[in-house]
């Protein structure tokens, strides 16, 4: 029987889940913040990093983002785009259609986007800090892609796993993926059982006793 990918066993979790994997494991990923910008579905992709800052000079410049999307050849990825300004712009509909075409799963971007139901017309999920209608143009410019960055405190390196929903966005690393899904999924399975608990009557006081969550560790 074939094996499930990380990615495919992923999709079955939630950001509140893989946050409490995170948690008991002690590793970062979780964000807050970075939530959608229209009632998008949920992500859950490969990171494909980002890097934008201010414009200091005249100069013209291919516009940012652009040759990330241009280079996209796998349908896995999540562009995760650092280094927004406040108030300005770093996404737009045209952009939104150019990933679209290239089967780019949606955007998270630690900034703001304008043009949101441009985005929302074709279905692209959006996540961020919010909405604006300041351009970009002549005011941000892309630095880097493919590098680490920093998403709202975590950083995040290229080939990460990315997974946002209407809670928010939570990164985990490449190499610890299996060992954070292995939890997650411990986790929702308890999670579940404690739900049916409550709704057949038991104390939620001592459902929710931590103890009930250490148990985790032990399935």
């Amino acid at each position: 029987m074939t094996q499930s990918s990380p990615l495919e066993r992923l999709v079955s979790l939630d950001t509140n889940t893989v946050s409490d994997a995170l948690d008991f494991l002690g590793l970062p990923g979780a964000t807050y913040g970075l939530r959608p910008l229209w009632k998008c579905p949920k992500i859950v992709g490969r990171a494909s990093t980002i890097q934008l800052g201010r414009k200091t000079d005249a100069k013209p410049t291919v516009h940012l983002i652009s040759p990330v999307i241009d280079a996209v050849a796998t349908d896995d990825r999540v562009l995760v785009i650092a280094g927004g300004v406040e108030g300005i712009s770093c996404w737009g509909d045209i952009l939104a259609n150019a990933a679209s075409a290239r089967n780019i799963r949606g955007s998270v971007i630690d900034g703001m986007s304008r043009d949101i139901e441009g985005s929302e017309s074709i279905g692209y999920p959006v996540y961020g800090r919010g909405v604006t209608m300041i351009s970009a143009r002549n005011r941000v410019i892309q630095i880097d892609s493919g590098k680490p960055v920093q998403m709202a405190g975590v950083t995040v390196h290229q080939d990460d796993y990315v997974i946002a929903d209407r809670c928010g966005t939570v990164f985990v690393q490449a190499a610890r993926i299996e060992e954070v899904i292995d939890l997650g999924e411990r986790i929702a399975s308890r999670q579940d059982g404690m739900v049916a608990a409550v709704r057949s009557g038991r104390s939620v006081s001592e459902v929710m006793h931590d103890k009930e969550f250490e148990a985790i560790h032990r399935t």
